[in-house]
């Protein structure tokens, strides 16, 4: 069976799974609705993407059950109405072509009187709604945020937690997964209580070893980062699509 490339090319030669490795290759074949990977490679999107747009949903005044019902509706639509069939990297970024699919959805939602209970029977999608609010109330940074701003916070978001959980994979296989959760904290951007004195110590290493150890974490947390964002846009965006994201966070 024939597979797509990261530039959107067929290759006989690529593993059949490799649509499940990077952003685009994901977003092409969900786009093949031929494919009989097409409800797969669906699935794998809904899975990386359904909180941004969730966030999106919820900062438009839909309540929980609401959001969660456009949500479901707009996955379950995709590949039937096909919206992915002349995408490709080229185009720019797959962050706003989303947005502006999930746009449309809800304008055209708007307009019918009635809409299918849970999306139309798209239970099957791989969204933790049970922890959905919960994660919203604590992700909220500023309550006056727009939907769009709301959206790249929450898209934000989403890209850091798979790069810690990449990093986390990472470290584990090298059997380094105490010196992982320990160091964890001095990657994020809130204040960490905890010194290089007192990680050392509870890693029985010497301070300067910790030290290095950070840094070269923090270097392959941001080559992961990096990734994570050029499998989302044009090559040439990459730098830009950066500043826009974290942006989101200013005041």
């Amino acid at each position: 069976m024939k597979t797509t490339t990261r530039d959107g090319r067929e290759d006989a030669r690529v593993p059949a799974d490799y649509f499940a490795t990077t952003h685009w290759s994901v977003v092409i074949s969900a786009g093949q609705t031929q494919s009989p990977q097409a409800e797969l490679a669906l699935n794998e999107l809904c899975r990386r993407y359904w909180y941004p747009l969730y966030a999106f949903t919820r900062r438009q005044g839909a309540a929980h059950a609401e959001a969660e019902d456009l949500v479901q509706g707009f996955f379950a639509g995709f590949l039937k109405k096909n919206y992915l069939a002349p995408l490709r990297k080229e185009n720019g970024r797959f962050r706003a072509f989303l947005l502006a699919c999930l746009k449309n959805h809800l304008a055209n939602e708007r307009t019918r009187a009635k809409r299918k209970k849970r999306g139309g029977g798209a239970e099957h999608l791989p969204i933790d709604w049970g922890s959905a609010d919960d994660k919203y109330q604590a992700d909220v940074v500023h309550a006056a945020a727009t939907p769009e701003k709301s959206f790249d916070q929450a898209w934000v978001m989403t890209l850091l937690e798979r790069v810690l959980t990449r990093l986390a994979e990472e470290k584990q296989a090298r059997g380094d997964g105490k010196l992982f959760e320990v160091i964890k904290p001095f990657l994020m951007v809130a204040e960490n209580s905890m010194t290089y004195g007192e990680a050392a110590t509870r890693l029985q290493m010497s301070e300067g070893a910790v030290r290095v150890a950070t840094c070269r974490l923090r270097n392959r947390y941001q080559e992961l980062l990096r990734a994570e964002i050029a499998d989302t846009c044009d090559p040439a965006l990459v730098e830009e699509e950066i500043r826009s994201l974290f942006q989101a966070f200013a005041d």
